[in-house]
Order: C-alpha cells, then sequence, then structure tokens
C-alpha cells in the first residue's frame, strides 16, 4: 500500500468525534416541527366562533354603554332646563299675594275723591306692571269662570245649585291661580255648580 492511501490515526480520531459532536447536537435540539400542534378544521371553527362571539359582546356593550351615555345627555339637559324654567318658583309664590292685595286694593277704592283717583291710577299702572312682568316670564293666570271643573288647576271651596248652570262648571272664581312654564304654582279656588236635587218621594205625593 502506497503512502497517500494510509490513513493517519489523528485523522480518523478527528472524525470519529466529528460525528459524535453531530449526533449529540442532535438529540440535543430536535427537530420542532415535529413538537408544534396543528390545528384541524373543527378547531379552527370553534376559534372562530369564539372570536366571533368576543366581537359580538364587545359590541353590544359598546352599544349599551352608548345609549346610556346618550339617556344621561338627555336626563342633563332636562335638569338643567328644568332649573332654568322653575327657578322662579319660591320667589313667584311668594309674590303673587302681593299682587292679590293690590288688586283687591283697586277694587276696594271707590269713589270720585281725587285721593281715590290718583291711588286707583297708581294701583292700575303697578299692576299692569305686574302683569308685564307675568308675561316675561311666563306665568300665565288660571280663571276658569265659565269653564268645567278641572281637579288638577281648580281647588273648590264650594259647589252649589245654579240655576242655568250646567253641573260641574266653575260659576264663581273666589281667588285666581297661577302657572309657570305650565306648571301648577297655586290652583283657582272656585265655586262649582252641582246638579239639583231630586225632590223626594213624599215632596212629590204633596
Amino acid at each position: 500500500m502506497s503512502i497517500d492511501q494510509e490513513t493517519p490515526e489523528s485523522q480518523i480520531d478527528a472524525e470519529v468525534k466529528s460525528d459524535v459532536e453531530t449526533e449529540t447536537t442532535n438529540e440535543e435540539h430536535p427537530h420542532t416541527e415535529l413538537g408544534e400542534h396543528e390545528y384541524t378544521v373543527e378547531e379552527l371553527k370553534q376559534e372562530l366562533e369564539e372570536a366571533k362571539q368576543k366581537t359580538h359582546e364587545a359590541w353590544d356593550k359598546a352599544v349599551r354603554t352608548q345609549a346610556e351615555m346618550e339617556n344621561l345627555k338627555k336626563r342633563t339637559q332636562k335638569d338643567l332646563e328644568d332649573a332654568r324654567k322653575y327657578a322662579l318658583t319660591s320667589f313667584s309664590k311668594e309674590i303673587l299675594p302681593v299682587f292679590d292685595s293690590l288688586v283687591l286694593g283697586l277694587q276696594a277704592a271707590t269713589g270720585d275723591s281725587e285721593d281715590v283717583k290718583k291711588f286707583r291710577e297708581g294701583s292700575e299702572l303697578t299692576i299692569k306692571q305686574f302683569e308685564a312682568l307675568f308675561a316675561k316670564f311666563n306665568i300665565v293666570a288660571i280663571d276658569p269662570l265659565g269653564q268645567p271643573f278641572n281637579a288638577e288647576q281648580h281647588q273648590a271651596m264650594l259647589m252649589q245649585e245654579v240655576e242655568d248652570a250646567e253641573p260641574n262648571t266653575v260659576v264663581n272664581v273666589f281667588q285666581k291661580g297661577y302657572l309657570l312654564n305650565g306648571r301648577l304654582l297655586r290652583p283657582a279656588m272656585v265655586v262649582v255648580a252641582k246638579a239639583a236635587e231630586k225632590p223626594s218621594e213624599d215632596n212629590a205625593q204633596a
């Protein structure tokens, strides 16, 4: 055998060592593709349905939240409007008796003396100023003479038979009522007509 065909022992040892290291490396780092999970069609469908359900729940929650915000906004706006409309409620209730007294004083001022005339002129002017103020702040008088009795706006002080008056109609107004922006400030105090009583059988026979 020639010298070129001879294999030194050192070269054989190197090849063996290389083979051992290669096997060791393969054992320490196995092929990862074998360890990966392969999804089936059914599993993919299930995950898709779960994702759809979560999306639907999130959307539904967002819609409800938006609706709640809109309702809150509307309630807040209504509260602000009510506060603005009815801020004068207490003041208006306090000023109405003053206006009533002025009207009664004017009605009681009779006579032709100069002092009475001056008093009437001053009272009439003041009443007109009150009425202009009421109109400015949407304070409306309730004067239901001749109208059907309305329990929501009228307070019946008396019921009596009145000839030619329809039963349950207002035949006299003791004191006018008032509304503030459509809300009752004070009911009108009224007299209501009632139906005539039927004569008893004893009186009819007599």
